[in-house]
């Protein structure tokens, strides 16, 4: 986790850490709103079946989409910060990509 004083120092990020807080706040939103999607699909199938199987399919659908958006831009979000990490680590050993 981060420190408070991390907030006002540049030698840490902090977005790697909070990265995985996001992941599970934009899981939690979709599952809710597949849940919620679906719940209204399914008191739509009485009054109007066509129109309530395809709330009750754009639920589930909006759902799984959600959370693999979720995890790719968490990923991407990442895999930035540790490009950086090893683009620090070849600058601090003194290597250059061409001589390698």
């Amino acid at each position: 986790m981060f420190d408070f004083r991390d907030l006002f120092q540049w030698e840490r990020f902090i977005t790697p850490t909070i990265i995985k807080l996001y992941y599970w706040l934009i899981i939690a939103v979709s599952a809710f709103w597949g849940l919620s999607s679906v719940l209204l699909g399914l008191g739509l199938l009485f009054s109007s079946p066509l129109t309530g199987l395809m709330t009750l399919i754009h639920g589930l659908l909006s759902a799984v989409v959600g959370i693999v958006f979720a995890r790719i831009s968490a990923e991407f979000i990442l895999i930035v910060f540790r490009i950086n990490e090893h683009l620090g680590a070849i600058r601090n050993r003194g290597e250059t990509p061409a001589t390698k």
